[in-house]
């Protein structure tokens, strides 16, 4: 397929580009092209958009791309990327609501300077809020539906929808939020607090996350979710996983639920090294890890083997 795949877009006020590298734009600095690449100037443009475009044209939206692992072959759609008044975060009263574009982390520290408590635990997660509504981002002893009014989003028709907590129906690292649906923004009840207090514990979550993690490197965010009454990197460790190496792809050293592109390695080889832990630890301990981080595209290995 083509990277446009012979579609006519209809005409938008955003930036809209074909066949886009996003290697550069992902965590793991892997990954195809994308179709399109679609940066809408606001919720108009993109609900309109939505409407409009040819049937059978897939939307993905994406944020920093922290937890996301683009496959080498590229991404047949469209790409949406949120900026502008889609990732505006404001203040009134004891509610914050962010768009979808906002970082977790400006959401927190936005919270903090209004001497608000309640989502510290933002601060150590290197996402966008349109994600962390998706997959009920948590960290640190807190996670997004803790604090969760509503969040706003657009059917795959362009309509508009408001859902509450409740009809998202947010669990561990996941929600009942619909496949193609667009997250908008969200809003989260807040609550007065210490501002010395607020600032010690994002200051203890950032040091925490600096001694434990891999930062500094290319990578995604907790390659798998926790089974319940289990670690899933105590489970890595104990079946000799720890530094464990597949083509330029390793599991990493410092916290073994990270992976880790150590320079030049494909999304194939990373996601072959993630399928090699999962057969080691089902293998030492019986338990079957499912996948945190999201893997989109297409294979280019498989299809050109086909």
């Amino acid at each position: 397929m083509s990277p446009s795949g012979g579609f006519d877009l209809p005409p938008v006020r955003g930036r809209l580009r074909t066949a886009v590298a996003l290697a550069p734009l992902t965590w793991f600095r892997v990954g195809g092209p994308a179709g399109f690449l679609f940066q809408p100037a606001d919720t108009e443009d993109l609900a309109a958009f939505l409407a409009a475009r040819p049937t059978g044209l897939p939307v993905l939206p994406m944020g920093v791309a922290s937890n996301l692992l683009v496959r080498d072959g590229g991404i047949d759609g469209v790409v949406i990327r949120f900026g502008g008044p889609l990732a505006r975060v404001t203040v009134a009263d004891r509610t914050l609501i962010a768009g979808a574009g906002a970082l977790d982390q400006r959401v927190a520290a936005t919270a903090a300077r209004a001497g608000l408590s309640g989502l510290e635990f933002m601060i150590g997660i290197p996402g966008t809020i349109g994600g962390a509504v998706r997959m009920n981002a948590g960290a640190f002893g807190g996670e997004t539906a803790d604090r969760l009014i509503w969040a706003e989003a657009l059917d795959e028709a362009g309509r508009q929808h408001r859902l509450s907590r409740e009809e998202l129906g947010l669990s561990y690292r996941s929600s009942r939020l619909p496949e193609g649906w667009v997250v908008l923004r969200a809003a989260f009840a807040l609550a007065p607090g210490d501002p010395g207090a607020i600032s010690r514990r994002m200051a203890a979550i950032r040091e925490e996350r600096e001694r434990n993690q891999p930062l500094r490197v290319a990578t995604g965010g907790s390659t798998f979710k926790n089974p319940p009454g289990e670690k899933a990197w105590r489970l890595i460790d104990a079946a000799g996983c720890r530094g464990l190496r597949h083509g330029r792809a390793m599991v990493s050293e410092k916290h073994c639920n990270f992976l880790v592109n150590t320079g030049g390695a494909s999304a194939a080889e990373i996601e072959e090294l993630g399928e090699m832990v999962r057969a080691r630890v089902r293998a030492q301990s019986g338990i079957d890890l499912s996948w945190e981080i999201h893997r989109v595209g297409r294979n280019r290995v498989r299809e050109e083997a086909a």
